[in-house]
């Protein structure tokens, strides 16, 4: 049994908004699938695709009052790109983030709901990516969250230490998924979760209880209005178990 990240999951109070901001940062296409529900696909591709994660933006009318602990960082491939895409990223509607992070190479920006992403300096291993370089995790012990998420999924890990851990697809394309050691612990439902998804012909219940064996719980809320499975991993962070395809 395996399952394969698909998507990313954001809340939003205004998704049809905040769905026009990400789709133009990310030059991608928008899809719907019912009031609340904005999807972000790239062209071509059909979903799911190990080359993209695709996007989720769910109507929620809490607003953010913390820093997510789950965030996107957008690839370049020059300093120039970089400063063009920053600049771009502005004008529809981002600004630049204070997030304590001092003097680095990249720019932490925040989209027009207040979320977290980092526009990264050109890094060769990032080039292949698409315009989403990685999706970052915060936590508490990286190499714990590796052994997780290893087992978790059929991903690769690529990279692992106390203060790290990388995993890509097993395809070896896409954006990567990367564990930092962060200060801090979660406070609150994360806005912005994973979504990972069972190969078709798998058996969704025994996917679930096997991702429990591995150290994934069972958030306490109503479930009676959906059909997927909601886990979190070891350290809290919600996940959505969807249905195999």
């Amino acid at each position: 049994m395996a399952t394969r990240l698909v998507q990313i999951n954001m809340k939003a109070q205004d998704d049809s908004a905040l769905g026009r901001f990400w789709a133009e940062a990310l030059g991608w296409g928008i899809d719907s699938e019912g009031p609340g529900v904005t999807n972000l696909e790239p062209a071509g591709l059909p979903y799911p695709d190990p080359s993209a994660l695709f996007i989720d933006l769910v109507a929620r009318p809490e607003p953010k009052t913390v820093k997510n602990r789950v965030h996107l960082d957008l690839a370049t491939t020059s300093l120039a790109h970089q400063a063009e895409l920053v600049a771009r990223l502005q004008g529809l509607g981002a600004t630049l983030a204070d997030i304590g992070q001092g003097d680095v190479p990249w720019t932490v920006m925040a989209d027009p709901e207040g979320n977290e992403f980092c526009v990264l300096e050109p890094r060769e291993m990032y080039l292949d990516t698409g315009p989403i370089a990685t999706v970052v995790v915060d936590c508490t012990d990286p190499r714990a969250m590796a052994r997780f998420w290893d087992e978790a999924m059929d991903w690769t890990l690529h990279r692992v230490d106390d203060d790290h851990a990388t995993l890509r697809s097993a395809q070896g394309v896409g954006p990567y998924l990367e564990f930092v050691r962060t200060p801090g612990t979660k406070s609150g439902w994360n806005r912005v979760h994973l979504d990972i998804c069972p190969y078709t012909g798998e058996d969704m219940a025994a996917e679930a209880a096997r991702l429990r064996s591995l150290g994934a719980t069972d958030p306490d809320f109503d479930r009676s209005a959906i059909h997927w499975t909601v886990l979190a991993d070891p350290e809290g962070n919600e996940f959505c178990l969807l249905t195999p395809r």
